[in-house]
C-alpha cells in the first residue's frame, strides 16, 4: 500500500484506462480533480483485494489498515496524501461518509465470499461496490432532485451486473462465481461447466435471464432521473451509455464470453462520452 503516495489521483485514474476516465475527463477542472481523487480512492481500495500479493488474512489486515487510514484522513492526519486530499473533497462537496465505508465492506465481501446463494445476496454486494461510487459522484456533479440518489443506486447495480456478465470467465479463473447459485440450479448449469468454459444452450438462457435483470436496473435508473438534472449529470449519463453498449454487445454475441473478450473499445468510449457531453452541455 505504500506506493499509493507515488501516484497522483489523476495518474491513478488515467492509468486504469477505465470508462470512468473517459466519462469525467470533460468536467470543469475543480470537479475533474475531485472525481480523480474519489476514483483513485475507489481504485486503490479495490486493488487491496484484487492485485496485492499475500494470503487472505494479509489482505484483510491491509483493508483494516486502509479503513483506519481513511478515518485518520477525515481528520487530515493520514499517512497517505490521497486520503487527506479526499477529506478536503468530501468537505467541499458535502459527500456523505457512509458510501466510503460501505465500499470497504464490499471489498471485505470479496475476501469472505466467492459464491452468492441468491440474487438478493448479489445485489447487496453490487450496491456496496458500485452504487456507493455513484452516491459519491453525484455530490460532485450536483443535482436538485432527491430521486437522483435512486438513479445513482440503480445505475450502479446495472453497471456491476453488466460487469459480472462480461467477466464470468475471468472471475472463475480467480475462483469466484458471482452468478447466483440458485440461478445456476434453476437453469441446470453447473460450476464445473463454468470452469470448463462450457458454452451451451443452458448457459445462454441463464445469461439472458441475468442480462434482463441488468436491463431492468438501467430502466429503473432512467425512470429515476429528473430532466433538469441531466445536464449536470452528463458524466454519469456517459457511463450509463457506455455500459449499456457493453450489455448490448454481450446480447449480440449471445453471451459467448468464453471464446473471446467482449468490450467497448477506447474509440467507442470517447465517442460516447463526447456525444453525451455535447447533448447535455452544449444544448442547455
Amino acid at each position: 500500500m505504500d506506493n499509493i503516495n507515488g501516484f497522483s489521483a489523476k495518474e491513478i485514474s488515467k492509468e486504469s484506462r477505465s470508462s470512468f476516465y473517459y466519462a469525467f475527463n470533460l468536467l470543469p477542472s475543480e470537479q475533474r480533480d475531485a472525481m480523480n481523487t474519489v476514483y483513485a480512492f475507489c481504485r486503490r481500495t479495490d486493488d487491496i483485494v484484487d492485485e496485492e500479493t499475500g494470503d487472505t488474512n494479509i489482505k484483510f489486515e491491509n483493508l483494516h489498515k486502509w479503513r483506519l487510514e481513511l478515518e485518520k484522513g477525515l481528520k487530515g492526519h493520514s499517512d497517505y496524501t490521497l486520503l487527506n486530499k479526499l477529506s478536503v473533497i468530501i468537505n467541499k462537496f458535502n459527500i456523505p461518509l457512509d458510501p466510503f465505508f460501505e465500499l470497504i465492506k464490499g471489498m471485505e465481501m470479496d475476501l469472505q465470499m466467492n459464491r452468492y446463494q441468491s440474487f438478493e445476496d448479489l445485489i447487496q454486494y453490487c450496491y456496496r461496490v458500485a452504487s456507493t461510487v455513484g452516491l459519491m459522484c453525484i455530490e460532485i456533479f450536483g443535482y436538485k432532485n432527491k430521486s437522483t440518489k435512486t438513479y445513482a443506486v440503480n445505475l450502479g447495480l446495472a453497471m456491476q451486473l453488466t460487469n459480472i456478465l462480461r467477466d464470468v470467465k475471468k472471475d472463475a479463473m480467480k475462483g469466484r462465481i458471482y452468478l447466483p447459485q440458485n440461478d445456476l440450479k434453476k437453469f441446470n448449469y453447473s460450476e464445473s461447466e463454468i470452469f470448463q468454459n462450457e458454452y451451451n444452450e443452458n448457459f445462454q438462457t441463464l445469461m439472458c435471464y441475468e442480462g434482463a435483470r441488468a436491463r431492468k436496473y438501467f430502466e429503473k435508473a432512467n425512470n429515476s432521473l429528473n430532466f433538469e438534472d441531466k445536464p449536470s449529470l452528463f458524466p454519469a449519463r456517459a457511463m450509463q451509455h457506455i455500459y449499456f453498449k457493453l450489455l448490448q454487445k454481450l446480447e449480440e454475441r449471445n453471451y459467448d464470453i468464453y471464446s473471446g473478450d467482449i468490450n467497448v473499445s477506447k474509440f467507442e468510449k470517447v465517442f460516447i462520452a463526447l456525444g453525451v457531453w455535447a447533448k447535455y452541455s452544449l444544448v442547455y
